[in-house]
């Protein structure tokens, strides 16, 4: 039960006279000024009110001469005679602009009910669609309340001796419609409320001495006896949704709140009470200070007529007193077009005004009544913005105060509509760090925290050193229940020295270089940063191990190295990783990782030596490596018996085949390291053999001089003339090397004699003697040559002239054709034959069958053909410079070639002539006869 005495009163609504309308503008119903030119007269109603009700845009008021009157909102009044006597009761419906009244067209009790259509007209007056006699039987009986569902299918009717009536079915029809007796008691019935949930329909009767409700929607209407309190007429109201459609009864004592199956909270709010009435969420309450019994409402309303009367609105959910003012002898109170309206017995309205929100809220802060406006607020629905603006103030307030505690709890409710740092900087003070440290916690929960606030929440929790709550906050079970950014925590936590927490973070969130730092940077375990790269993805862990690689070399090579061999080969994490297994065959870049081993050369040559034996398509870069390890091995050792199986090693190395693509490279390591069999073997295989007799001429090597040009000097025969040259200009006895060397010159025919001779002055040691026999050979092959040269001249000579002979015996004598046999058949000759003048004869059928031209012999045909070939050919060549240039550098004989193109006429002077055309004849013939010359000295030979 509510105390009424400790709740505050407040005016939160304007209370004015509602004046006589100026003119027919529409204007809503206004206060009238107290003086003036303007000043209107006071709204005044007809006297002998009785009733009233309101809906649909006006005010509804019956009186004692059967009119029922109308107030619009523009205060024109207007009405009709509705009953002959007097107008008892009126229910106007809210949804249907039907109204239903009670009143008596003669005298006695006899009450009637009448439906009116006010959208219709009957001769201007409202049409009556139904009137029926509100006594179900013969007794008569007082009515003493009235209420319509508005669906328009029931509608009941209390009277003073206890009875209900239940009207079912269309209201507006006589038809449709069916009276019942619903009730009867022994008290008057008071107040009547239709209450619907769903399908079901509730009906809530009140008597002088108990509550009840019938469920009327199905059959047999099942009765709920629901109290032994009553109330008298006109001091019950069905309350809105905001209060669950609750039926108040308002009794002298308490003012008690009914569902339709049990009763609710009760208020005490004291006072006879006269009126009840529901107002947007207000309960208003029109009562007398003197007690006088419920009962005598209906026998004493008339002494009670000139008493004061207090009008008390309140607000029953934020447990307040909206308004209360004294009225004199109130008629009744309505609710229309957004305000409250108190009528009273002399005539005048009262309008009462709800301030608006702002208003209200402006006047509880000034009385620091926070939490009334919050509760206020948030009953008005208020939105979230105009909310947290009250927090904000309420918290401003109690942190004036001093109460800082209560303060930050209200700056919590602001949470994403304030920003945070105007909380924050109130704050910061190192006493009110707990304060700070429960805003950042909801500021986080909330997920609206930045990196700034994760770090600011961090350091409050190392400050209190709350190891317990800083494990809470940062232990989450599961990646979306993280309210923070993680790296950021991270960080704070690695600043102040908790190590643990940082790693439980980086670990469960996959925060791998921070994990690897803390570990490698702050802690020093060497061995669990290996292992947690061990267990992570491939990708992740080959990015890693380029990372941390060298450090981890630094302090644990062995282990480091063998990691590295499975990431190069097959890499597989470790069982206690939480990824997928990755699929065999994941391998990272061996050469990526060779600059981990810069101060490890014994790991580094077990790794490499791992990669090439366990995967022979390693890259380029590994072989390179481990041949200058090797070299650089060999090179320093001191043990002969080690130093020869590192030479092995690394000529079996140079013979992989892994170098012939980096040959330059391999040669530039080998020669660095001064490994002298891996650039011989470098040289040949690269058919550098110029290289290879410079290395040995270097090393006066003479044997190896001349075996390399044993060797090689067929694919380069220069190496001999090299060879020569070097031994010439050698000051010491090398007569052996040099007669070696001339005989395969001598052999080969490779340098003039004459260029050996000059070659050989160049020597101080070398005399006569060593070359005396290479000279006497050759001088005397030189005579032989040119014996046969001169035997050869002299035979062409004679066959020059021969040939000449014949070609002119040919110009002067007859030609006598002698043969007797065909040149193709063998057989005689006869008529017709054909004979060419060198001398072959073929029948003419012979002929035909077997010549391809009719001027060529058959059987010369294939020699001429070859001779013309050679002569075109020639004349072809005559201007192929670069063929000849060629030639020259490449022939062992050059001045044989130069004799051949002689031959050719390529170095014959071009004359151009101008002779008759007699002398270009004559020039032709000669061509012609030289040609045919040619072709006989050919045959001949």
């Amino acid at each position: 039960m509510a105390a009424y005495l400790q709740w505050r009163r407040f005016v939160f609504f304007d209370k004015e006279l509602v004046k006589e309308p100026l003119g027919n503008d529409g204007a809503a119903p206004a206060a009238a000024p107290a003086s003036g030119p303007a000043a209107s007269k006071f709204l005044c109603l007809p006297p002998g009110i009785t009733v009233c009700d309101s809906g649909r845009g006006s005010l509804v008021f019956g009186d004692m001469e059967g009119q029922i009157w109308f107030l619009p909102r523009s205060l024109q009044l207007t009405g009709f005679q509705a009953y002959k006597l007097r107008v008892t009761h009126l229910y106007q419906l809210k949804q249907h602009n039907i109204l239903a009244s009670v009143g008596e067209d003669e005298e006695g009790i006899n009450p009637l009910v009448k439906i009116w259509n006010l959208e219709k007209r009957d001769g201007g007056n409202p049409l009556c669609t139904r009137i029926f006699p509100a006594i179900p039987g013969t007794e008569p009986t007082v009515v003493s309340c009235l209420t319509v569902h508005e669906n328009l299918n029931f509608m009941a009717i209390g009277f003073t001796d206890g009875s209900v009536t239940l009207n079912k079915g269309d209201i507006t029809r006589d038809r449709h419609s069916k009276t019942q007796i619903l009730h009867k008691g022994n008290y008057p019935v008071t107040g009547l409320a239709f209450r619907q949930a769903g399908k079901t329909t509730h009906l809530f009767v009140v008597t002088t001495e108990n509550v009840q409700s019938y469920i009327v929607s199905g059959k047999d209407y099942p009765r709920v006896e629901l109290d032994t309190h009553g109330c008298g007429l006109r001091c019950s109201a069905l309350s809105d949704p905001s209060q669950d459609l609750q039926f108040i009864v308002a009794g002298d004592e308490c003012v008690y709140l009914y569902q339709p199956d049990e009763r609710g909270p009760c208020f005490a709010f004291e006072g006879h009470k006269l009126i009840a009435h529901w107002f947007r969420g207000y309960l208003v309450i029109v009562s007398r200070d003197r007690k006088v019994s419920p009962k005598s409402e209906f026998t004493s309303r008339d002494s009670q007529s000139s008493d004061k009367q207090i009008l008390n609105i309140y607000d029953l959910c934020n447990k307040f007193i909206a308004y209360s003012a004294v009225f004199e002898d109130v008629v009744d109170v309505l609710a229309e077009w957004g305000s409250l309206y108190v009528l009273t017995r002399d005539g005048r309205v009262h309008a009462l005004q709800e301030k608006d929100t702002q208003t209200k809220l402006e006047m509880l802060f000034k009385k620091n009544l926070f939490e009334m406006a919050i509760n206020l607020a948030k009953s008005q629905h208020l939105d979230s913005d105009g909310l947290a603006q009250i927090f904000m103030q309420y918290g401003d307030h109690l942190y004036s105060k001093g109460n800082h505690d209560g303060a930050v709890q209200q700056y919590i409710r602001t949470i994403g509509k304030l920003e945070p740092s105007y909380v924050i900087r109130k704050f910061l003070d190192a006493q009110r760090i707990h304060n700070l440290t429960a805003y950042l916690q909801t500021l986080h929960r909330q997920s609206l925290a930045n990196a700034d606030h994760t770090t600011l929440l961090l350091n409050c929790y190392t400050k209190l050193k709350d190891s317990s709550k800083l494990e809470e906050f940062i232990k989450t079970k599961s990646e979306s229940e993280v309210h923070f950014d993680v790296e950021t925590a991270i960080k704070v936590l690695r600043q102040a020295g908790y190590y643990s927490h940082a790693l439980y973070l980086a670990e469960n969130h996959a925060h791998h270089e921070w994990y690897l730092k803390i570990q490698l940077e702050d802690i020093k375990n060497y061995q669990e940063a290996l292992r947690y790269i061990g267990k992570l993805p491939f990708e992740q862990a080959e990015s890693n191990m380029k990372r941390y690689g060298k450090i981890l070399m630094h302090h644990i090579p062995e282990q480091t190295t063998q990691l590295l061999k499975g990431l190069c080969t097959d890499y597989q994490p470790s069982l206690e990783g939480r990824g997928d297994r990755e699929v065999p065959g994941c391998r990272a870049n061996s050469e990526e990782f060779i600059p981990i081993f810069a101060n490890n050369p014994r790991e580094l040559k077990a790794f490499l030596e791992h990669m090439s034996e366990v995967q022979p398509d390693s890259p380029q870069g590994i072989y390179d490596t481990l041949l200058e390890l090797r070299l650089q091995n060999w090179a320093h050792e001191k043990d002969p018996q080690v130093k020869e199986k590192l030479h092995a090693e690394a000529i079996s190395l140079l013979k992989s085949g892994r170098f012939c693509d980096v040959f330059d490279k391999a040669l530039v390591l080998c020669q660095m390291h001064d490994f002298q069999d891996g650039v011989l073997y470098l040289y040949e295989q690269g058919k550098l053999f110029q290289q290879i007799m410079h290395y040995h001429m270097q090393h006066e090597q003479y044997r190896q001089v001349v075996a390399v040009c044993e060797r090689h000097g067929e694919q380069e025969p220069s190496l001999w003339e090299q060879a020569l040259s070097y031994f010439a200009r050698k000051e010491e006895d090398c007569k052996e090397y040099v007669a070696a060397v001339l005989k395969h010159i001598e052999n080969k025919n490779l340098m003039p004699p004459l260029l050996v001779v000059q070659t050989l002055a160049h020597n101080s040691t070398a005399t006569l003697s060593v070359i005396r026999d290479y000279l006497v050979q050759k001088l005397q092959k030189q005579s032989q040559q040119i014996a046969q040269d001169e035997l050869r001249v002299r035979r062409y000579r004679e066959e020059t002239t021969r040939i000449r002979q014949e070609i002119q015996e040919l110009k002067a004598s007859p030609k006598i054709f002698q043969k007797t046999k065909c040149s193709i058949c063998n057989s005689a000759l006869e008529l017709p034959s054909v004979h060419f003048l060198c001398g072959h004869s073929f029948h003419q059928h012979c002929f035909e069958s077997y010549s391809e031209s009719d001027a060529d012999c058959p059987t010369c045909l294939p020699e001429n053909r070859k001779v013309m070939d050679m002569i075109r050919a020639q004349e072809q060549k005559r201007d192929l410079h670069d063929q000849f240039q060629h030639q020259l550098k490449c022939s062992n004989d050059s001045f044989s070639v130069i004799a051949d193109y002689f031959g050719r006429g390529v170095f014959n002077k071009l004359t151009l002539l101008t002779d008759p055309p007699t002398a270009r004849l004559t020039a032709s013939l000669e061509a012609g006869l030289q040609r045919d010359l040619l072709m006989h000295s050919r045959r001949g030979t």
